[in-house]
């Protein structure tokens, strides 16, 4: 701790600070606009941080990590447009309180949860990183699977509200389209019916961006033929009251912290999985807020947003003690560390680089509440324009961000279509988010269940062999029956 204390006041220096802001600046613009994540923000900021000493650049690449993933939830909130996909449990609640005219409010709560759930992180990634990366690699591929079952199962049963069998339906379809392409482990086509378009698969950004982006484009402009369609208000900025609500809201906000960095140490889980899983987690252990979630409920804002942050501080864990990175971000920071010859492992924290490395990302946290609120005023104006203008910059940066990831046409069709397959879901009563989590998670369980089973070769007793897999096994088991009995009692009464 005397290490980190004495390595923040280095880091307030013109040059390190100014590349430092600009960077997480850059972060907020490829977070917030859709289909250009956090891990294209970190990658097109890396050549830049070439040319500058290493203390600048790991700054930079540092602040981008953290910045994208909060920027995400600002066209998710105002747009219904998650810019990344960690912002997608975040646009349940908080495009629902937009639409209430509570929408800078909404950012503003988001905003300082990210901030204070990266604090946590990165202090719980300093103190119990060593305890927590030997966990994580220990975890088999049964393991996996249940971890991924069980988010997939959580974010089903909270986003269905009280008709969680059509969850289950949406979710379905998001695990159909995820097969198709090339299977994972043999590459060899399926599904693609003859298609040469289709070898790739349905790519989920794009597919993101149609159902909650394009959706909303189509349903607004079939109703200006019947009545005005609603108007997103920006809404009130009181930073009083935004602390008060995180303050009544302070155990919802240390049970996400805790969820996402447990989730995060986990390589391969990511922010995604984090946010889903303490959004389903605080609506479990909310019994009177649990018919709110999904309709302006604070608690649906507090929790993946707490989450998500402290997911990108603990995803370091595994990277920093044993060099395995926890997601696709960690990983290009991780060769950034090559790049100055810092090697992860025990000599990382004896030789004072690891105190360097926390207060970096500590004072990162700070420099977020400055870069969110231009991120935040930003957007606020753009929604105060006109609904038909506000309408087509929706189509504008839904077809951009399809269309970027590949530089391809195809994805700008895959986003389209699926926002007409949104508006007739919706139409249906068929929620979105489990479709999109369908789409994540379910390649996820799918690979982890076939390498368990060709290890275990074919033996299906060993998919509860471990230790960790029974608790987790028990745990999915118990949500089932929880969430069914839940919809047996509401159609008795």
């Amino acid at each position: 701790m005397i290490e980190l204390l004495e390595a923040i006041p280095s880091l307030f220096s013109l040059q390190i600070l100014v590349p430092w802001l600009l960077a997480m600046v850059f972060g907020i613009f490829v977070g917030s606009t859709p289909g250009l994540t956090a891990t294209m923000a970190v990658a097109l900021i890396v050549p830049f941080s070439y040319s500058l000493e290493k203390e600048a650049a790991l700054a930079m690449v540092i602040g981008v990590s953290f910045t994208a993933i909060f920027a995400g939830d600002i066209p998710a909130t105002f747009l219904r447009i998650p810019g990344t996909p960690a912002s997608a449990a975040a646009t349940l609640d908080a495009h629902e309180l937009a639409k209430k005219g509570q929408g800078r409010q909404a950012l503003l709560v988001n905003l300082l949860c990210s901030a204070l759930g990266g604090v946590g992180g990165v202090i719980l990634l300093m103190y119990i990183s060593p305890a927590l990366a030997k966990v994580a690699v220990g975890f088999g591929a049964f393991d996996y699977f249940w971890l991924c079952l069980l988010g997939l199962i959580l974010g089903v049963s909270v986003s269905s509200g009280r008709r969680p069998t059509l969850g289950l339906l949406a979710a379905s379809l998001g695990f159909a389209f995820a097969m198709i392409g090339r299977d994972p482990l043999t590459n060899q086509e399926r599904f693609t019916f003859g298609l040469s378009s289709l070898e790739e698969g349905v790519r989920f950004i794009p597919a993101m961006i149609g159902l909650f982006g394009m959706s909303e484009v189509f349903r607004a402009v079939g109703n200006m033929e019947r009545r005005r369609p609603d108007r997103i208000k920006a809404g009130p900025f009181r930073i009083i009251r935004s602390l008060g609500l995180v303050l009544r809201h302070f155990p919802t906000f240390i049970q996400s912290l805790l969820t996402g960095t447990i989730v995060g140490a986990l390589p391969g889980a990511g922010a995604d999985v984090a946010a889903w899983g303490a959004y389903g987690i605080s609506e479990k252990t909310s019994p009177k807020e649990s018919g709110n979630f999904g309709k302006g409920e604070w608690k649906g804002v507090i929790a993946p947003t707490s989450a998500n942050n402290a997911a990108v501080a603990s995803a370091w864990i595994p990277a920093l003690v044993f060099g395995i990175p926890g997601d696709a971000v960690t990983a290009i920071v991780l060769g950034v560390f090559l790049v100055y010859d810092i090697t992860p492992g025990v000599e990382l924290f004896s030789s004072g680089q690891g105190s360097f490395i926390f207060a970096i990302a500590l004072v990162t946290q700070l420099l977020l509440i400055p870069a969110g609120l231009i991120g935040i005023q930003f957007f606020s104006q753009l929604v105060r324009l006109p609904r038909g203008m506000v309408l087509t910059s929706v189509v504008v940066f839904s077809v951009v961000g399809a269309f970027a990831m590949h530089n391809s046409m195809v994805d700008v069709w895959v986003m389209l279509a699926f926002g007409l397959l949104g508006l007739r879901l919706e139409n249906a009563k068929v929620p979105l988010a489990p479709l999109i989590l369908g789409m994540i998670l379910g390649p996820k369980v799918e690979v982890y269940l076939r390498q368990g089973l060709i290890a275990a070769n074919g033996d299906v007793s060993e998919i509860v062999a471990s230790s960790v897999s029974m608790v987790l096994a028990g745990v999915f088991i118990l949500t089932v029956i929880l969430t069914m009995s839940r919809q047996l009692v509401r159609k008795e009464r």
